[in-house]
């Protein structure tokens, strides 16, 4: 079984493109950052693609600092580069991905750059009512 979630933060904005062709499919790349459990300043940085739906709903919605939880599977590759040398890859493909805090606690957290964790519920987006299955 292949599957991953994990909880972090965007630490840039996401990289969009389309593919070319007659159906242009949409790939977003970004990087999550990952606090390592019962460590101390640790931080795993995760490179996260996500693909069709998934990416366009990351190009419309996440932004540098934005707290996300997410659900896919691991993916190698290699290439080689400039050097000829073989250059590994590792990304998690996104299947889905979820906000983890209100956008209220996402501006604190990135005025003060520090992680809070709130336990209330998550204020959905205004303009994402036409993506919701239900009204």
């Amino acid at each position: 079984m292949n599957t991953v979630v994990l909880i972090g933060r965007l630490t840039k904005d996401p990289e969009v493109r389309y593919t070319q062709g007659q159906n242009p499919i949409c790939i977003a790349r970004y990087t999550l950052a990952v606090d390592r459990p019962h460590t101390k300043d640790k931080t795993d940085f995760i490179s996260c693609k996500a693909l069709g739906k998934s990416g366009q709903f990351a190009e419309k919605y996440l932004h540098k600092g934005t707290k996300i939880s997410v659900c896919g599977r691991i993916e190698t590759g290699s290439y080689q580069n400039k050097e000829g040398k073989t250059v590994y890859t590792t990304d998690v493909i996104v299947d889905d991905h979820e906000f983890v805090e209100s956008k209220a606690a996402e501006a604190s957290a990135n005025a003060s750059n520090t992680q809070t964790d709130l336990s209330g519920f998550m204020a959905i987006p205004d303009d994402i009512t036409e993506e919701l299955p239900f009204t």
